[in-house]
């Protein structure tokens, strides 16, 4: 957020005007504190640091403590406490995108740029970081700069990006030399490429535009929720609630105000299939927010974005902007009285907790992102302590899809248990990565033939925090009493290094624990060095019933979802991939190699283990 003017301009010393500036965003959303997280990415944007001047007068001026303000702004990964440049560069990080060539890339941004992975040039122009997963795996590596997206890089287009920006230009006119002209779908467009490579006939084919709404708005809320209940919609984040019972609890709660929130922060590492649907069904997803707002009662709603989608925001408050004066959001929507329902858009700012539900309404709340503590749960006591439902973009989209096609036509497509179709996000090792939207109940085998994965030798379901499998499973099936996922799909082909992949979503679940409880905060900090030990080839067979009593210690004590399952890429490979780990025991007595030969150390733990490796046994299952 800029005024537009410099302290040139208007008289003022440089620290003053920043004070003016502060005071003109804050003022922006009524110096409440509610819009904690709003006011500081404003300010972070403007002034690329919140200081600890910001810090005293946003404090005075919201009418909170600084330690306060300052505990939010240290909780976020894009906000800082110490100047970044004003061009930021955060290079994704991800499994993936290490496998894709990160490295290379990276080491070309640091070499035009003069500086390291970490630091601020001298004459504060750049910054250079790695984050976490930023939902852009089937076209890696990938970028953000500020508010832009760069994908597919190469070292050769990183040096081309680099320097194209050392030269003064700006990150926008990296997309397009028009890009000011462009509208906001087509700047989406030209940034990310959807991959969409199967359209089912729910969410992904031809959509009608607002009939579920149109149907929604004569029915009765009651006969909303009966809908969509026989429907046997499940929620489509990962944990699969049934929908409509969520709905019915915030229906009935006491009460009169409620709400309706969208979670669009999808950070499990793998998962992108919810930026697709923002990006092609934006009205679907806000005509599913406000069938659910009729079914409970709700005349507020929010949508939240997660940061790395930033780049979408304009477009979001397009539809949002255009659907109100259609008379599809606001007062009498569709000309029912007493059918009023507004949303607005809440930008993250980079924490993957936040996509657990109770840390998004802390984070809606202005607070840092951390779990509240369940029961209550969020239908009776959520945003702001009243009724709220919470479900993510496409079972919203779902929703708004069964009010027009009705529940029988979702019901009988998929399997027992496991209605409907599901969005897919596939990534790594196959020749088509992209969203496919297939009904539940598809083999992984069948899956990979349709992807170009059949080399596959392990399959990672449901992200990090999923199931990690090996060709003895992939007869298994998609569904929630299977192998259930949100949506994340990542092939590895037999050339990856099972424990370099293990190793590496132990120090991202380490990296994005919000603190909070000492299992989560400390036991994954030892189970990633416990992964790191068995790498180095100096672990001994006493460290895999460490890795397992640690694990279940973690899982039954933390707080939130993020601990309970953050022990699984460690818990699955061990009961999957067995002959990895007991390759890497078999040590000379003092337990340290100058070299590690897989092959080598694979062919005693066959007989150890009295097992095939599926992942380096080139014609298993042949």
């Amino acid at each position: 957020m800029s005024t537009g003017k410099n302290a040139a301009d208007e008289g003022l010393e440089p620290a003053a005007s920043n004070q003016v500036q502060i005071e003109q965003i804050c003022a922006a959303f009524d110096n409440d504190h509610g819009r904690m997280l709003d006011i500081l990415r404003a300010v972070q944007d403007a002034q690329r640091v919140i200081s600890q001047d910001a810090i005293l007068r946003i404090a005075e001026l919201t009418g909170l403590k600084p330690i306060e303000v300052e505990g939010v702004a240290s909780f976020y990964a894009f906000l800082s406490l110490t100047p970044r440049g004003r061009v930021t560069i955060r290079l994704c990080d991800d499994i993936v995108d290490r496998f894709a060539g990160l490295a290379e890339v990276q080491a070309a941004f640091e070499t035009v740029l003069g500086i390291k992975t970490g630091e601020t040039s001298a004459d504060g122009a750049f910054s250079l970081e790695c984050t976490p997963c930023i939902g852009l795996c089937d076209q890696a590596p990938a970028a953000m700069v500020n508010d832009i997206v760069l994908t597919s890089l190469t070292p050769e287009s990183a040096r081309l990006f680099a320097a194209r920006l050392k030269d003064g230009t700006r990150p926008e006119d990296l997309i397009s030399d028009r890009f000011d002209d462009l509208t906001p779908i087509e700047r989406a467009r030209r940034m990310v490429d959807n991959n969409i490579r199967h359209a089912g006939c729910v969410l992904l084919g031809d959509v009608p535009q607002d009939a579920g709404l149109r149907a929604a708005a004569a029915a009765t809320p009651a006969q909303i929720i009966e809908s969509i209940e026989r429907s046997g919609l499940r929620g489509c984040g990962g944990a699969g609630f049934a929908t409509g019972q969520k709905w019915r609890f915030a229906s009935t709660a006491g009460g009169h105000r409620r709400f309706v929130i969208c979670n669009a922060d999808e950070g499990e590492p793998g998962t992108f299939k919810d930026r697709v649907l923002l990006t092609e069904r934006p009205r679907l997803t806000i005509e599913g927010m406000t069938i659910a707002a009729r079914a409970v009662g709700a005349r507020e709603g929010i949508l939240y974005l997660r940061g790395e989608y930033v780049y979408l925001r304009e477009l979001l408050e397009d539809v949002l902007a255009d659907r109100r004066v259609r008379g599809l959001l606001g007062s009498n929507i569709l000309g029912v009285d007493g059918f009023d329902f507004d949303v607005r858009l809440q930008i993250g700012a980079g924490a993957y907790i936040c996509g657990a539900e109770g840390a998004l309404i802390s984070s809606c709340e202005g607070l840092p992102g951390e779990p509240k503590t369940r029961p209550p749960f969020p239908t009776t006591h959520g945003y702001l302590g009243c009724p709220t439902v919470v479900n993510n973009v496409e079972t919203f989209c779902h929703a708004a899809r069964i009010m027009d096609g009705g529940a029988k036509w979702f019901f009988d497509m998929g399997i027992a248990g496991s209605h409907g179709t599901k969005l897919f996000s596939v990534s790594g090792d196959c020749l088509n990565p992209g969203v496919y939207e297939w009904p539940y109940g598809m083999s992984i085998r069948d899956m990979l033939v349709a992807v170009g994965g059949e080399d596959a030798a392990a399959v990672l379901v449901g992200g990090p925090s999923g199931a990690m499998i090996a060709r003895d499973m992939f007869h298994r099936k998609l569904t929630f009493d299977d192998l259930s996922t949100g949506g994340a799909i990542v092939i590895f082909s037999g050339d990856r290094n099972v424990l370099e992949i293990v190793e590496y979503y132990m120090s991202f679940f380490v990296h994005e624990s919000c603190g909070y409880c000492t299992p989560c905060r400390v036991g994954n900090v030892f189970l990633q060095k416990a992964v790191a030990k068995f790498r180095a080839g100096k672990a001994n067979p006493a460290d895999i019933d460490y890795m397992r009593d640690l694990s279940q210690t973690i899982v039954e004590t933390s707080r939130c979802g993020l601990g309970m399952t953050s022990p699984n890429p460690i818990l699955s490979t061990l009961d999957n991939f067995p002959l990895v780990y007991s390759a890497m025991v078999k040590a000379p007595e003092d337990r340290l190699r100058a070299t590690f030969d897989i092959q080598s150390a694979i062919s005693d733990a066959r007989h150890l283990a009295k097992r095939r490796s599926y992942i380096f046994d080139k014609d298993f299952g042949a």
